[in-house]
């Protein structure tokens, strides 16, 4: 199989991330780079730092000229770096030694490395917002529908309280809508210019290093920091997290998936599964587990960039790598999983009945948190919990139901205490806020 799934014409359909995996190729690296190279020139021509003409021709060159990445690899394994191959390519081909000598005027590689990444991880961003917001509409549209809709709330896999399927929902969603809330402050907080020079000191960059930066960062439209921040892979490491949260968000949804579509629950129906190769009956919930797994690798991965913040002195090699290595990974699996949440989403397909079945089944033990409370009316709450666990062991060992002999037992209880529909609580009205919440974000 291909080194990584997101590479792989195996497992395209598997894993696919969409217009995102456009995002992380060779090609789209020296393009972005390209881009930051030309608006370091315009900025510097508008200052005088450089030749007007110069700056033109530079920035023109950038939108126009394309350096083959298999054409500088030799001078990335030697360098360590691909800018140094990048700067000598580009300048080879504009064929305009007067204008070309400009190129790169002050800069060191990771600011255009840097800069290049961020307007790559800013289109990733809005890629993930659009998928976002199509997903929790969807959401949104089940949780109304189902506020009322009964089904068996769970606790260690097991049967705890009533709940709704349009509170299961709006579970998912609220924690989606918050981290499309996020989004503001962590552009603005992040998607930041890198415009420092060799060492993070400008020095190169003439007196006014500051305005240059400033001007770079508006010809991008990214941030400018105002500061350096070769070594402080914080503004990388807060878009890590809010990727990982998509990521994880969207594995709990697909391990509780995995769960409801199991034949043994049957309360959930996604559409088309997938088929075994010997076993005609199964139907596996492929995309809820691919869901989980992308979570499980953003874990893994999240965990082997934090390393990545260890840069030595100015500039450390290693920690760069390992950002390198990880980084892309991270945003594809993200991606990748987005892609199978708008597909999993669209075709969520509750199936009520067999939910109501769930949760009248089992003796009715599912009603004994509200018989519990219903006796502590007339006894000391530890004496209710004691009398109530009693009677569901009697009914489990006796196999009849827990009404039945709760209401033998305790004539006077509420004739509504074992009516699923009064025992789900907040959830149906928590269905309804969120998409309500929904609608306006």
């Amino acid at each position: 199989m291909a080194a990584s799934v997101f590479d792989s014409a195996l497992f395209a359909r598997l894993f696919p991330t969409g217009d995102a995996g456009r995002l992380f190729s060779d090609g789209a690296a020296v393009r972005a780079m390209l881009l930051a190279e030309g608006a370091l020139a315009k900025a510097q021509g508008a200052q005088g730092i450089i030749p007007e003409l110069s700056a033109a021709a530079i920035q023109r060159a950038s939108l126009e000229i394309a350096i083959d990445p298999g054409a500088i690899a030799k001078a990335t394994g030697e360098n360590g770096v691909s800018v140094p191959g990048l700067v000598a390519a580009f300048r080879t081909e504009m064929n305009a030694p007067e204008h070309a000598q400009f190129v790169h005027w002050g800069a060191t590689s990771q600011d255009i490395i840097d800069t290049g990444l961020m307007l790559r991880l800013r289109q990733l961003l809005m890629l993930c917002e659009a998928d976002l917001r199509i997903i929790i509409a969807t959401l949104a549209a089940q949780a109304e529908a189902h506020a009322d809709t009964p089904m068996a709330g769970r606790t260690y896999n097991q049967h705890a309280t009533p709940t709704s399927w349009g509170a299961v929902v709006a579970d998912w969603g609220h924690a989606l809508c918050d981290l499309v809330d996020a989004l503001p402050a962590l552009r603005a907080s992040s998607l930041f210019v890198s415009l420092s020079g060799a060492a993070g000191t400008s020095a190169a960059l003439g007196p006014d290093a500051a305005d240059t930066r400033k001007a770079l960062a508006e010809g991008l439209g990214l941030n400018d920091p105002k500061r350096s921040w070769h070594v402080d892979r914080g503004p990388i490491l807060r878009i890590a997290d809010w990727l990982v949260q998509v990521s994880e968000v969207l594995a709990r949804m697909g391990a509780t998936l995995s769960a409801l579509t199991a034949t043994e629950v049957g309360e959930v129906h996604l559409g088309a599964s997938g088929a075994s190769s010997t076993m005609p009956q199964k139907q596996n919930p492929v995309g809820p587990s691919v869901l989980h797994a992308l979570g499980h690798q953003a874990t893994g991965l999240r965990a082997t960039l934090a390393p990545a913040t260890r840069h030595m002195h100015q500039r450390d090699g290693a920690a760069w790598f390992t950002e390198w290595m990880v980084l892309p990974q991270l945003c594809l699996g993200t991606a990748s999983a987005l892609q199978h949440a708008k597909t999993i989403t669209a075709s969520l397909a509750p199936d009520t009945a067999q939910m109501r079945a769930n949760v009248d089944g089992g003796l009715g033990l599912i009603h004994a948190e509200a018989l519990s409370f219903a006796l502590a009316t007339t006894m000391a709450r530890p004496k209710a919990q004691a009398a109530t666990k009693a009677l569901c062991q009697r009914a489990q060992e006796s196999g009849k139901a827990l009404e039945s002999l709760a209401r033998a037992a305790h004539p006077n209880l509420p004739d509504q205490l074992f009516d699923t529909a009064q025992n789900m609580g907040d959830a149906p009205s928590e269905a309804r806020a969120f998409a309500v919440r929904a609608r306006s974000l």
